[in-house]
């Protein structure tokens, strides 16, 4: 899978260092992935879920969230927000104009 883009993780563990491990893992593991769909993003990350057509990622012990859009035809995944799990219950996130 292509991941668009690095910048937006190497970002935000730059003011959560303690994310870094989390994201770099799950970094290199989608970089060497071929999903295909969900169920085969799960064998690799089991506790991902869909969330309408954006797919969530627990991080750092469900500290933070990783959410993104994946384009399995492309091989693709886009990354839409990394967010605290505080931020995250606060939902504003599925105002993204890629939320549907």
């Amino acid at each position: 899978m292509h991941v668009i883009t690095k910048l937006r993780l190497t970002q935000f563990w730059q003011q959560h260092p303690q994310a870094k491990v989390g994201l770099s893992l799950w970094y290199k593991l989608t970089t060497n992935a071929k999903w295909q769909n969900l169920v085969e993003v799960r064998k690799t990350f089991a506790s991902a879920d869909q969330v309408s057509n954006f797919t969530v990622f627990n991080i750092g012990g469900n500290k933070y969230r990783l959410i993104t859009l994946i384009d399995y035809t492309d091989q693709k995944v886009f990354i839409r927000a990394i967010l605290t799990h505080a931020a995250y219950d606060k939902e504003k996130w599925k105002k993204d104009a890629w939320y549907k």
